[in-house]
This record gives C-alpha cells, structure tokens and sequence, in this order.
C-alpha cells in the first residue's frame, strides 16, 4: 500500500520503507496524536517518537525488536502518556529537548540543537525549535538516497506553526521554523506532524507571510 501520511484513531499504523529506514505512523490516544516508530532496516534499531497514548498499541509495533530510545517532541502531557510505560516494557533510554526533559514523568535526556539520536546506522538530527513550549524540538533525517523527513511534533502542521500562548512565543517559533526548517531545506522535505496528517515544505511555504500576518 502507498505511503500517504494519513492514520485515523483505532485504525491500522502505515509504514514507508526507504532504503535504509522503515517508519511506521500510528494515531493514539484521543486527541489523535501521531507516534512514529524509526527502524534501522540494517541492525534492527528502533526509535519511538512520542509515546502518545496506547502503550499496547505501542510495544505492538516495537514487537521483538530492541528499542532503543524514546524521544519526546515536547512537554505536553498528550505526547507522554504511554512513555513510563514503554521505557518499563523496553529498558529504552528517555530523550527529549533539554528545557522540556525535566517535565516528563521518567528521568530522561536533555538533547541540544545540533546533537543527533542514533537509530542503528542511521542518524536523527535534533533541531530545537522554541515557542510551542521551550524546549520543543524537531527531528530530521537525511535520507541519502531520497529526500530529507521532518518530524516536528507540534511545531509545524499543515497549514502553520503550533499553538503558542503569546506574541512573543509565537514570533520565537515562525523565527525558528523560517531560519532552520525552511531556511534549510527543499520543498520535496516531507513533514510527519504531532497530530493528523503529514505534509511537504513546499506545500507549506508559500503560506509563510499570512502565518506572520494573522499571528497563529
């Protein structure tokens, strides 16, 4: 079946296979929020991004495979609510933003612009982008043989930036997306969000002026 980014509540996880990494989208929880499970298809290596909701759903997808790591997007408690579980299930070390990390409910790992998650031989970067809350970040990976995948929790969605509380939040966040997402990569960079639908770069961009414009 054809990759299309589009999962619904209850219903079945999609997967896209690369050359070198398979993901695998699934809707949790009840206010539909997307975890992606990252395998390395040479070592067997798993990352889990957002342990939403659903911990059996979850350790379902991880099946008899190591997982590694756990990584947070942010501190909002809809993106954790499965994470004691799994760690316990998994042994799976905790990663999150260095200014969220303190917020979750099992002692995790503070991750800085510029560092990087493993996942077997293939490499996360971490890109920190502050407003949705502080210590909010971006995943990325570089698909050597195709373009680049972007997981950005709720920093970005189809149609703008993540909710913010203030003007200030809200101008910190569309500075970060502009500089280190847009600014950075091509239209064709694939965009796998917190909650509903995946997106492109290229389809968001020319929206950029009415996001700043309307302030949400």
């Amino acid at each position: 079946m054809t990759y299309t980014g589009q999962v619904r509540p209850g219903g079945p996880a999609a997967t896209r296979s690369l050359d070198r990494l398979a993901i695998t989208k699934v809707s949790v929880g009840p206010m539909d929020n997307d975890a992606y499970l990252l395998r390395c298809r040479a070592t067997g290596a798993q990352v889990l991004i957002d342990a939403a909701a659903d911990p059996d759903v979850l350790l379902d997808l991880v099946d008899d495979h190591p997982l590694d790591t756990v990584v947070t997007t942010h501190r909002h408690a809809d993106h954790w609510q499965a994470l004691a579980a799994v760690v316990a299930a998994t042994g799976a070390r905790s990663v999150a933003g260095v200014r969220d990390a303190a917020a979750l409910p099992v002692p995790t790992e503070g991750v800085a612009e510029g560092t990087s998650v493993p996942v077997g031989d293939c490499v996360l970067e971490v890109i920190e982008l502050v407003g949705h809350t502080p210590g909010a970040i971006a995943l990325l990976y570089r698909d050597p043989t195709g373009h680049p995948h972007l997981f950005t929790g709720d920093s970005l969605f189809p149609g703008g930036p993540g909710k913010t509380t203030d003007p200030a939040d809200f101008t910190d966040l569309m500075d970060d997306l502009e500089a280190k997402v847009f600014g950075r990569l091509p239209d064709d960079t694939w965009v796998y969000p917190g909650h509903g639908d995946d997106t492109t770069l290229g389809a968001e961009r020319p929206h950029l002026a009415e996001w700043r414009q309307r302030g949400w």
